[in-house]
């Protein structure tokens, strides 16, 4: 069955921790004048219509309630559904221990004579839509019994689901799965956005995700939400058109350092990136094999043999260097790397400069680092699970480490600065999983850079720009086969945000 919606709003930018969800439903209850329970029966109402808008054909209805808040939103939905001549199927866990509001709510289903399924009851199969209000945004730890069996029914089925607040299983501030979860076909948050839905598994597990804030905007009750989820059309907000009389000096002036044998297409694909990012002058300094097929590929950028005195006439030139990319870690990248550690200028390090800065390393605030997971692991010591197990914890651990702006790749990249400022960048696909996407990244963030956005404006653009190029190349011609370099041109579209294209 197919979703229709007739109306889909963008997401909001605010990212609220669970933390903050108690306060943020007392304000709304304060400031409407309304009961906790009457709260509930909004988010039941607004799930309901929502469920009626997606899959008009659907009939029967099985809807899943769990002992918690999530749960008291089930019984609300299966009620209005069994009122509206739906066929309700109500299966219930761990109703003892729910909140006075869930159980009002329960007796309100059993009043209009509804019935309850035990967890261990049959499913014949017969569902059109699964309602998913087993577990919210409480979660800490994998999902017990009855809940597992539950879950794993609902796997089974080839029906849509509808998660109320966020698929069970998932951890609503982490975007981490612990044991198993519900794979939802759209996810429904309440009130705002939680940061599990954006970044870590989160795209695996929560389909479409849609918001209803069941009342008035929150921007009263803070100023600043905690973390902001930012896509392609906040680019217009760091990328300003340019001055008529603008000439290459006013664009940056980057230095690229990297591309040890038999790594040249890692330090090309960052030095074209950046290129076409708009960077005014781009120097790139390289092994010796491969100055002749860089200039022959691309005669706008300016190759040179790397040595000793011609980096450090490099880097006293450039506004912002760039290490790291086809670098490796033999003496000739270690040299590369000490003499850029002695520099003052603003820098950019990713791939091999991250992996020698874990056996080696130091702080400072004018620097940009780029890691995948793994990166991410050898830089805090850790494992790769423990990092993907909280993704927005690690950028701030990395930080705290290493100082300036970490940007930490993946599903949901997170940009983390010193000042605690965090964004999630809701961009990109499966299809950027190639070699190379990474350097094309570090080109673009350098580029930005040097065009007199601040290190973490330049980070967070440069990873919008980059997940939506990629966006841009997956809808005309599919994720799979996707080259870092099929971004060079839908690229030039998204840092030139006023012709307008998202």
């Amino acid at each position: 069955m197919s979703v229709q919606d007739p109306c889909s709003p963008l997401l909001p930018e605010a990212v609220w921790p669970v933390a903050h969800f108690p306060r943020l439903e007392k304000y709304l209850c304060e400031t409407e004048g309304i009961s906790p329970y009457t709260l509930m029966e909004r988010a039941g109402q607004a799930a309901f219509a929502r469920a009626c808008q997606l899959w008009p054909e659907a009939r029967h209805w099985r809807v899943l309630c769990g002992g918690g808040n999530n749960g008291g939103d089930g019984y609300i939905i299966a009620r209005l559904a069994k009122q509206a001549g739906y066929q309700v199927t109500l299966v219930a866990c761990d109703w003892q221990n729910a909140p006075p509001e869930a159980h009002r709510a329960r007796e309100k289903w059993l009043e209009c004579g509804g019935k309850c399924t035990a967890a261990d009851g049959e499913w014949p199969g017969d569902e059109d839509l699964i309602i998913d209000g087993l577990l919210g945004i409480g979660l800490n730890r994998a999902p017990q019994e009855p809940y597992c069996q539950l879950i794993r029914k609902t796997l089974q089925r080839s029906c849509p689901v509808l998660a109320l607040d966020i698929p069970s299983g998932l951890m609503a501030d982490t975007g981490a799965v612990p044991g198993e979860a519900i794979k939802a076909t759209v996810t429904l948050s309440f009130i705002a956005l939680k940061a599990g839905l954006l970044t870590g598994q989160a795209r695996e597990y929560c389909g479409k995700i849609l918001v209803d804030p069941l009342g008035p905007s929150l921007s009263e009750i803070y100023s600043e939400p905690p973390i902001r989820r930012k896509d392609t059309a906040d680019l217009s907000g760091w990328i300003l058109p340019r001055n008529a009389t603008a000439h290459k000096g006013n664009n940056g002036r980057l230095l690229l350092a990297g591309g040890d044998e038999g790594t040249g297409g890692a330090i090309r694909l960052a030095a074209e990136a950046a290129l076409r990012s708009g960077a005014g002058l781009v120097r790139v300094l390289t092994h010796p094999q491969h100055v002749t097929a860089l200039l022959a590929a691309r005669p706008e950028l300016m190759v040179a043999a790397v040595s000793e005195q011609r980096l450090q006439e490099s880097i006293d030139w450039a506004d912002i260097v760039v290490t790291g990319p086809g670098l490796g870690q033999r003496d000739w990248g270690r040299r590369i790397l000490a003499q850029v550690k002695k520099s003052k200028k603003d820098t950019l390090w990713d791939a091999d400069a991250l992996n020698l800065l874990a056996i080696d390393p130091d702080t400072r605030q004018n620097r940009i680092l780029t890691p995948h997971p793994g990166e991410a692991a050898r830089l805090l010591g850790t494992s790769v699970q423990v990092v993907e197990s909280n993704r927005l914890q690690a950028a701030h651990k990395l930080v705290q480490r290493y100082g300036g702006v970490v940007v930490l790749k993946g599903a949901g990249t997170v940009i983390a600065s010193e000042s605690g400022a965090t964004v999630i960048a809701d961009v990109g696909n499966p299809g950027m999983a190639s070699g190379g996407m990474g350097d094309v990244l570090s080109g673009i963030i350098a580029a930005l850079a040097g065009q007199k956005l601040s290190l973490y404006d330049a980070a967070c653009a440069g990873v919008v720009a980059h997940g939506g190029a990629a966006d841009l190349v997956a809808r005309e011609y599919g994720m799979r086969g996707m080259l870092a370099s099929d971004l060079f041109y839908p690229l030039r579209r998204l840092v030139n945000p006023e012709m307008n294209l998202k």
